[in-house]
């Protein structure tokens, strides 16, 4: 008599956009979604550091062939920068390494402070990150006691909106009373842009120094807070975007013919259609979605196969 398990059926592709909770990686996410969603085929997208919270795009099955194209989607974020206090990690994880009064600098001058730090910059990936220098992450580095010279980078911010600013004064760790001002802000920027980079470099332009204390992302691309759900929300009941409705959402769409659908889902290249140098959406005549493709040179050429 046979006693093999019945094989279980994968979960349908897609994405879930997870509610992140504080305190966790998102390593911990994809761990915990494996679970829920009965599958080891997970994976996500753009990570967000453990004291952030907000939107964790999660695919599952072939959706985790998306999420790299995912990654390099505009993001925004809500975020409160205490002016004052300079931090080893440039957040509120780190320790404190300098220690100076704000309650000189104005409402002015920190507008004047975030308009410097908003369009296109060259911006330098804080020490404790995952940035890779000759070969290991940066974060080991520096954690090992090493000072770690980090390139600037190319980066975009769309908007840098200061939504409230508040004054205190707090208490340090040698018991010494400080003046500090929290700046709340609505952050939206590139691929690429740490939040807590424009923190460090806002203290350091207002000749106080700078660190984040907290951070929400709201928006990953087209994937809001409206569609997110909790991990507890998510263990109840596992929403899971259908791969075509994510494309869909993310990408310019597409729509071919039966011929061409044959050749696209064999990894052939279309005339391009004009539909920018981004991904596209390829779906069949019946709705199928059958590849992501790249305008280049006149030809839509392949990055990503779905059809079986």
């Amino acid at each position: 008599m046979s006693t093999a398990r019945p094989r279980r059926t994968p979960p349908p592709s897609g994405l879930i956009i997870v509610d992140k909770p504080a305190d966790w990686t998102s390593h911990d996410v994809v761990g915990k979604m494996r679970g829920i969603a009965g599958t080891r085929k997970v994976g996500h997208a753009g990570t967000l550091d453990p004291m952030a919270t907000g939107v964790l795009v999660v695919g599952v099955e072939k959706a985790t062939r998306l999420l790299g194209h995912l990654a390099l989607t505009e993001k925004v974020y809500e975020a409160t920068i205490r002016l004052g206090v300079t931090t080893n990690t440039d957040d509120a994880e780190g320790e404190a390494i300098a220690v100076t009064s704000a309650g000189r600098v104005t409402a002015e001058e920190v507008r004047k402070g975030v308009a410097a730090l908003t369009g296109k910059i060259m911006q330098v990936p804080p020490q404790v990150s995952a940035i890779k220098v000759n070969g290991e992450r940066a974060y080991k580095r520096a954690r090992a006691g090493e000072e770690v010279e980090i390139a600037a980078r190319p980066v975009t911010v769309h908007e840098f909106e200061v939504t409230a600013i508040r004054r205190a004064r707090v208490e340090n760790a040698d018991a010494a009373v400080n003046d500090v001002v929290d700046v709340d802000a609505t952050v939206t920027c590139s691929s690429g842009t740490y939040i807590r980079a424009l923190a460090r470099d806002l203290g350091a332009a207002l000749g106080v120094g700078g660190h984040l204390t907290r951070l929400r992302r709201t928006r990953v691309g087209p994937y809001g807070l409206a569609s997110a759900r909790t991990i507890e929300e998510l263990a109840r009941e596992c929403v899971i975007m259908p791969i075509a409705e994510a494309v869909t959402a993310a990408f310019p769409r597409r729509d071919v013919t039966a011929q061409d659908a044959r050749l696209v889902a064999h990894g052939g290249r279309l005339p391009a259609a004009g539909l920018g140098p981004g991904p596209v959406g390829v779906f069949g005549p019946d709705g199928t979605l059958l590849a992501l493709v790249e305008e280049r040179g006149g030809t839509a050429r392949p990055l990503v196969v779905f059809a079986p």
